[in-house]
């Protein structure tokens, strides 16, 4: 990789990985990883779901070690035993999932674990000077004394990085930092990471957004099947070359074939209100119909009230006005269980929490929600035989990559993982879907396959409510689609029309109300 000319020789490189390798029980995660980062720049990394991303960066954060190759941080020779000795010498890392506590302030957030402190007590007032400090510094800027469960995702994602830099990092790795993110706030990260830069900063980007990538990044490493695989310019190559680099194939993209939509009401949402304790309805009146053969998106903000609305459906939140219709059946006061076997099915949007047992096997998994139905059901018992058969189906069918179904689901890369779920929740025929960022954070590939999944199943007549974040996924994959703002449905949206950044308009409240 070429070093730009206005950098002194003499300056070490941020990073350089010289043949990393990690193996695990029946698996090669990282081979031979050789990676040189050039100190402030930001320097993406790309390839599909379990490509070995992930582990390369917990090894560089100090959550993993190497068995083999070396580890060098401005040219000094490093050995990482925890976390801790990373922080030490410079490197934070944004997770992908932020870690924040919701009833604590910014301040407390953000000082939480290095707390400074006078004879003992903590030194709030020196605290809030500095946070403040490196926030007007960096472009940072963040109410100290604001609780995080009020703020918006692109301020709790500033949060984030203004925890690492309070605890003196050189070295950000952001990992998936835009999965969330709305194009305005996309813009606003971005003039961020130029400022850091602009200031010696060195970021490590890891996306699956080869078009921001190729906007923000100064150098691209590809990584594939656990081995490094290319290094480019970003100026030198376009979004397909890049794609085709990572996976040989070119990149796909959402787009919705002819209209399937026909005139039979699946879902039927009906002036619903759910008052909050706050004050504040946490819905309001949100009225919706999904029909067989259609998906029906829902674009906002996170925090504006699609969980509750997910929630709401799914029967695990009471509400206090309105009716829920399932076909002709009134399903306003039945429990999850049984709105799940009259067929609703529900990719939730955090794999992790709502999805998953990770320490549990793929077989066990797949159970998991269908306990009462067949295969997994065989009088009081679990079917043992049958559920494992048809997860080996579902592993042959969704392409989930794994040494085997007794393979626990942590040792899983995030795409497989998804891709286990929507096949489970494919199965049995639902006359219903609720697909929740169906694909936040997998690879192109792994995309790929699910937006093909949704529309083969949207042809057979499934009706979808599909939440997401990426606005060229509802755009392309939605038949209708609403905006949801302050837990009101503030506008309906034709997807043939709209653009990214007028739909961002919407969810932001810059753009007013309309309804077609």
């Amino acid at each position: 990789m070429s070093t730009s000319s206005d950098t002194p020789a003499t300056v070490p490189p941020a990073v350089e990985l010289d043949g990393i390798t990690k193996r695990f029980p029946g698996v090669v995660a990282n081979h031979d990883i050789r990676m040189t980062i050039r100190a402030g720049s930001v320097h993406a990394i790309v390839g599909e779901n379990g490509a070995g991303k992930s582990t390369l960066m917990k090894i560089l954060y100090g959550m993993q070690r190497p068995d083999e190759g070396r580890i060098r941080i401005n040219g000094e020779d490093v050995a990482f035993r925890t976390p801790s000795d990373a922080i030490a010498a410079g490197i934070g890392m944004v997770h992908q999932h932020f870690m924040l506590a919701d009833n604590l302030t910014v301040l407390e957030n953000i000082v939480l674990g290095s707390e400074p402190g006078k004879g003992g007590i903590l030194d709030t007032a020196g605290a809030r000077s500095r946070i403040t400090r490196l926030g007007e510094s960096h472009g940072l800027r963040v109410d100290p004394d604001r609780l995080v469960e009020d703020l918006g995702v692109g301020d709790r994602q500033r949060v984030e990085i203004l925890k690492v830099l309070y605890r003196g990092a050189r070295i950000l790795i952001l990992d998936e930092p835009t999965a969330v993110l709305v194009p305005q706030e996309v813009e606003e990260l971005f003039a961020n990471l130029r400022d850091l830069k602009d200031q010696g900063f060195t970021v490590i980007f890891i996306s699956h957004k080869l078009d921001e990538v190729l906007s923000i990044a100064d150098a691209i490493t590809v990584i594939r099947r656990g081995t490094t695989v290319a290094s480019v310019d970003p100026g030198s190559v376009t979004a397909r070359q890049l794609a085709e680099l990572m996976v040989g194939s070119e990149l796909p993209t959402p787009e919705t074939r002819e209209s399937t939509v026909t005139d039979r009401v699946v879902l039927d949402v009906r002036d619903v209100t759910v008052r909050g304790t706050a004050g504040r309805p946490l819905l309001s009146d949100v009225t919706l119909s999904v029909h067989a053969g259609e998906v029906v998106g829902i674009a906002g903000v996170e925090g504006n009230g699609q969980t509750e609305l997910i929630e709401v459906i799914m029967g695990l939140l009471p509400f206090d006005e309105g009716r829920i219709l399932l076909g002709e059946e009134d399903i306003t006061t039945w429990s999850t269980l049984r709105r799940r076997e009259a067929g609703i099915g529900y990719i939730p949007e955090d794999r992790h929490r709502q999805g998953l047992l990770l320490e549990a096997s793929l077989w066990e998994n797949r159970v998991l929600g269908h306990q009462t139905r067949k295969p997994a059901r065989k009088g009081i018992w679990v079917n043992r035989a049958a559920s494992r058969k048809d997860t080996e189906r579902i592993v042959r069918e969704y392409d989930v990559r794994t040494p085997g179904i007794d393979t626990l689901a942590l040792a899983l890369s995030g795409g497989n993982q998804q891709k286990l779920i929507v096949g489970r929740e494919m199965s049995g025929e639902p006359r219903f879907l609720i697909a929740a960022h169906p694909t936040r954070g997998v690879d192109i590939g792994a995309q790929s396959a699910i937006w093909d999944h949704l529309r083969t199943a949207r042809a057979g007549g499934l009706a979808v409510l599909l939440i997401s974040a990426d606005l060229d996924e509802l755009i392309g994959l939605s038949d209708n689609l609403y905006v949801i703002y302050g837990g009101r449905m503030v506008a309906r949206l034709d997807p043939g029309q709209v653009t990214p950044e007028k739909l961002g308009g919407y969810m932001t409240g810059a753009i007013a109300e309309e309804r077609s």
